[in-house]
C-alpha cells in the first residue's frame, strides 16, 4: 500500500501542476496536452515534479485526518440519531460527517497547499518545500499559510461531502443492482474491485462540484495580494472551469486509489469493514404494521 500511495502522490503532483498552471495562466497553458508540452519544454521532465514534497506532506496529513475524523463523526451522529433514523437519513448523516471531518482536515492541508501552488505557478519562486515555507513565513507571517483557508473549505468541504456520500451510496447500489451476489459471498478481491469502481465514480462528481473553488484557490496563491472576490472576478465564470478535464482524470483516479488503499489497509489489519446498511428489523416491523 505504501508503494501505491507514493505512485498516487507522484501522479497527482504531476497532473496538479499542469491543472494549476491552466487555471492561473490559460493563455499560455491552453489545454492538458499543451500544458505538459510547455512545462517540459521550459523545465524538462524534472519540472513536472515541482511541488511533490508539499503535496506528499499536505495530502498525507489531510487524508489521515479526513478518513479518521469521518469514521469518528459517523459513529457520533449515528449514535445521536439512533438505529432507525441513522438508516432512514443515512445520506444526510454521510454528508454531515464528511463535512465535519473535512473542516478540521483542511487546517492541516492549507499551509502545504499554499507552498505547493506558489512553487508550481510562480516563475522564479522557490522550488522546494524547505525553501518555500520559510519564505512565506518571513514575507507574510502565519497568515500567508492560511489566507486560502476559506476558499479551500469552499473547495474541499463540498468535494469531501460528495466523495463520502457518493461512495457510500454507490457501493450500496453496486451490491444491490450490479454485483450478482451478496457482499458476504464476495471474496476480498471482488470487494476491493467494487471499492475501486465506486471510488472512481465518486471522484468524478467530486471534481465537478469543487472545481470553481479550486480555480479560485490556485489564483489566490499565485497572486498573494488579491482576495477571493477579486480572484473570482478576474477568472470569470468560464475561467473557473478551466482545467476541469485534467482535474476529473486526476481526482477520479486519486479518489479510487484512496478508497482502494483505505479498504486494503482495513483488510490487511483485519479492521471492521461494515457491509452496506440494511433496514433495521424494528423499522421493518413498523412498516409492515402500517400496511
Amino acid at each position: 500500500a505504501r508503494h501505491i500511495y507514493k505512485a498516487v502522490v507522484s501522479t497527482q503532483s504531476t497532473g496538479d501542476l499542469v491543472k494549476c498552471r491552466i487555471q492561473v495562466d490559460p493563455d499560455k497553458y491552453k489545454s492538458l496536452g499543451n500544458g505538459f508540452k510547455v512545462s517540459i519544454k521550459e523545465g524538462g521532465m524534472k519540472a513536472l515534479t515541482l511541488g511533490w514534497a508539499p503535496t506528499l506532506v499536505g495530502y498525507s496529513m489531510q487524508g489521515i485526518g479526513k478518513f479518521g475524523f469521518y469514521e469518528a463523526f459517523k459513529n457520533l451522529y449515528s449514535g445521536i440519531l439512533g438505529e432507525e433514523n441513522a438508516y432512514l437519513y443515512r445520506t444526510s448523516m454521510y454528508l454531515a460527517a464528511s463535512a465535519s471531518a473535512e473542516f478540521f482536515a483542511d487546517i492541516f492541508l492549507c499551509p502545504m497547499e499554499s507552498v505547493k501552488v506558489r512553487i508550481q505557478t510562480t516563475p522564479g519562486w522557490e522550488t522546494t518545500l524547505r525553501a518555500g515555507a520559510p519564505r512565506i513565513m518571513q514575507e507574510e507571517g502565519i497568515n500567508g499559510f492560511y489566507k486560502g483557508l476559506s476558499p479551500l473549505w469552499a473547495r474541499q468541504i463540498p468535494y469531501t461531502m460528495m466523495k463520502f456520500a457518493c461512495f457510500e451510496r454507490t457501493v450500496e447500489l453496486l451490491y444491490k443492482y450490479v454485483v450478482p451476489k451478496p457482499r458476504s459471498d464476495c471474496n476480498k478481491s471482488e470487494q476491493l474491485a467494487v471499492t475501486f469502481v465506486a471510488g472512481y465514480i465518486a471522484g468524478v462528481f467530486c471534481a465537478i462540484v469543487s472545481h470553481p473553488a479550486d480555480s479560485i484557490v490556485s489564483k489566490l496563491n499565485a497572486n498573494p495580494g488579491g482576495g477571493v472576490a477579486s480572484a473570482a472576478k478576474e477568472l470569470g465564470f468560464a475561467g473557473m472551469w478551466k482545467g476541469l478535464g485534467p482535474r476529473i482524470i486526476m481526482i477520479g483516479t486519486l479518489t479510487a486509489l484512496q478508497w482502494f488503499i483505505y479498504d486494503s489497509v482495513k483488510v490487511a489489519f483485519r479492521l471492521p469493514r461494515p457491509p452496506p446498511p440494511e433496514m433495521p428489523e424494528s423499522l421493518k416491523r413498523k412498516l409492515a404494521a402500517q400496511q
